[in-house]
């Protein structure tokens, strides 16, 4: 698991993604709609528009919302269109950092994530000088009561790639189009999913040491993340976990 993936795992069992339960539903389902009008709005055959759904579902969003979301998106009902916009750039210490946004407004949304940026320490690059270094996967995460060897089984079965130790919770990684069908061969077998997403992976991380520094680069995370346009933050950094612990408050 990536630096960043724990954080955001670290942040999920301390409570904080509570607080803004009204900021994560909007996120969620501007995703459903843009994955319905890109994909269509059958989930058996847009495994996206699948994945989008059960992650709002998961998260409790009422179905009639996800359903007027879907419609939304394939223009049975009217809405504002969003468009997705991927901005690249660094944050202190050199991290790599992929910034995921769906917005009405493309100039709006680029100046303010370049003020964000800009104000906490970082700085934007251009397209490409970031995204080489990312893989798009899709991960599971299942809880460490799990027997690792019946875990790897059923996963490897369904399309799996990988199963890594992460301390509390074993890692299923997938290709994308195998993440919902990894998700149900564990679930009818019994096995319990804590979580499951599709994620952007570091092939290198970048080791941060100093504590100052590494709250500055969570810092530009948390604030980039609080944007009501940006879906997705992705980092490449490597913080101790005493360090994580201790900033996820």
């Amino acid at each position: 698991m990536s630096g960043h993936s724990k954080w955001a795992t670290i942040k999920h069992k301390k409570g904080a993604q509570d607080k803004a339960r009204g900021k994560l539903f909007a996120k969620l389902i501007r995703q459903v709609e843009v994955a319905a009008r890109e994909g269509g709005g059958d989930v058996s055959a847009n495994a996206t528009l699948r994945t989008m759904v059960q992650k709002a579902r998961d998260a409790s969003v009422p179905m009639d919302t996800i359903d007027r979301a879907v419609k939304r998106g394939t223009g049975e009902l009217e809405g504002v269109r969003y468009e997705p916009i991927t901005y690249e750039g660094y944050a202190p210490g050199g991290v790599a950092l992929i910034v995921e946004c769906l917005s009405d407004n493309r100039n709006r949304t680029g100046s303010e994530v370049r003020s964000t940026f800009s104000r906490n320490g970082g700085s934007m690059a251009e397209p490409g000088a970031v995204a080489w270094q990312f893989s798009r996967k899709g991960v599971v995460l299942v809880p460490r009561s799990a027997e690792e060897d019946e875990v790897m089984m059923v996963a490897l079965e369904a399309g799996a790639e990988d199963l890594s130790d992460e301390g509390e919770f074993w890692q299923v990684t997938t290709p994308p189009s195998e993440l919902a069908a990894v998700r149900k061969a564990l679930e009818e077998a019994g096995i319990p999913v804590d979580s499951f997403d599709l994620t952007m992976t570091p092939s290198t991380t970048v080791p941060i040491e100093d504590e100052g520094e590494a709250r500055r680069v969570l810092r530009l995370i948390d604030v980039l993340e609080e944007h009501d346009d940006v879906q997705n933050v992705y980092a490449n950094f490597d913080i101790p976990d005493r360090i994580l612990a201790t900033e996820a408050v």
